[in-house]
């Protein structure tokens, strides 16, 4: 359970590195809205978790996910965006090569609900 916004990117750091793809899935809402930095989009959290299940499974199977600056911004007592900077180390390409790394910015749009903070809608860009 995520009990702070500044809470997610460790916690979704932690996941990842366990290729846990529910676990991923488990910081949305049930009807989130979530776009992947494979350009994959989902409207629901069965969605997302098959998205994260293949990324895990393919171009990501060896990626290392490192945090670096986060950005809270609260919109009022139960929502706020929480924008995090990553590093993506140990892509692979579809033959298997190296892909080297890259830094991209998740933004998330975050609620407070019954069962924690949650993930209504969120997407990751990758930086130039």
């Amino acid at each position: 359970m995520i009990e702070s916004p500044s809470d997610l990117p460790r916690a979704f750091a932690h996941a990842w590195g366990a290729r846990d793809a529910m676990g991923l899935a488990d910081f949305f809402v049930e009807d989130a809205d979530f776009i992947s930095l494979t350009g994959g989009v989902a409207e629901s959290r069965k969605q997302i978790e098959e998205i994260f299940a293949g990324e895990l499974a393919g171009a990501f199977s060896r990626a290392r996910l490192v945090t670096g600056k986060t950005r809270v911004r609260p919109l009022g007592k139960h929502v706020a965006v929480v924008t995090q900077r990553f590093v993506l180390s140990g892509l692979v390409h579809a033959d298997g090569a190296d892909a080297g790394r890259i830094g991209a910015v998740f933004a998330a749009t975050m609620a407070q609900t019954n069962a924690g903070w949650r993930i209504v809608s969120a997407q990751f860009v990758v930086e130039p």
